[in-house]
């Protein structure tokens, strides 16, 4: 019985591992060794060879678009963690089931469909969306505008409104975790609502600050459909490029290489998040 216990528990153990192994290492391992590999004439060559990275480091085109991304999606990022937190603190400052009823409502977005919601959104911005209607109807335009829509503009509103949710729930949860009886003892101490925020709760809300930052970078930065949607010819990203790569042009070993560079960008940003929390819970 104790033998057949012990190799049940082996068995789950390997499924636990095989399944990210074989779903998210293997992908990567494939990505990385296509990225070495070329294209001649629509036939893949599998010579390993440097030619992707050096491409993507020299050309003109590529390493700039790269990095206004992620300029783009820091925005986003810094965007939505300062619309999300005081959202979220509004949050904990409700009692009983309302706290978690508002919370459901905020998240709701999140069960829509996504192409749906950026159709919804691009309705809104568009030339004669009902954000230009709103603007000429009160005279502060005197004819519809297309800054709101096929441009960088576009997607930095759209992204910040199909994301913000994502920085609303770890920083709720964070500030959730703040023990009250800390607030209690400031209150008494003599300390004002805005001393307690600004030593206290601040100081321990930055791990959900951070997380929600790198979360909303990570989910902007590897989206190629709202650009697609919304961005038009001069909202062009990164993103697209790699659409473009396995798409249109077929050349899978450079739009690997494209990927890896933007896989060590993603990391980067996990970990320096991950990072971040950290100190800050070593600090307290």
């Amino acid at each position: 019985m104790n033998q057949r216990g012990a190799g049940y528990s082996i068995l789950v153990t390997l499924l636990a591992f095989a399944i990210p192994v074989f779903f998210i290492l293997l992908p990567l391992i494939l990505f990385l060794g296509y990225s070495f590999l070329s294209v001649a004439q629509g036939t893949i060559n599998y010579t390993l060879t440097l030619t992707n990275y050096a491409r993507f480091l020299t050309d003109p085109v590529f390493l700039p678009v790269f990095w206004s991304t992620c300029i783009l999606c820091l925005s986003v990022a810094v965007i939505c963690v300062a619309l999300g937190y005081p959202a979220a603190y509004f949050l904990t400052t409700l009692q009983g089931r309302w706290r978690y009823i508002m919370l459901m409502l905020m998240l709701v977005p999140l069960l829509m469909s996504y192409v749906i919601k950026i159709y919804a959104i691009r309705s809104i911005l568009g030339q004669n969306g009902v954000l230009n209607s709103m603007l000429v109807g009160l005279g502060i335009l005197a004819q519809p505008s297309t800054l709101f829509v096929f441009n960088m503009n576009a997607i930095l509103l759209t992204l910040t409104l199909l994301l913000i949710p994502f920085a609303i729930l770890p920083i709720f949860l964070t500030l959730e975790r703040i023990p009250q009886v800390l607030l209690r003892a400031s209150d008494d101490l003599g300390a004002s609502r805005f001393q307690t925020f600004l030593r206290i709760t601040l100081p321990l809300s930055l791990p959900g600050i951070t997380s929600a930052a790198s979360f909303v970078f990570v989910l902007a930065i590897g989206d190629f459909l709202t650009p697609q949607m919304v961005g038009g010819v001069s909202g062009f990203t990164f993103g697209r490029i790699l659409y473009s790569q396995f798409g249109t042009a077929y050349n899978w070993p450079f739009g690997a290489a494209l990927s890896v560079a933007l896989a060590v960008v993603v990391i980067a940003a996990i970990l320096l998040g991950e990072q971040a929390g950290t100190q800050r819970g070593l600090s307290r």
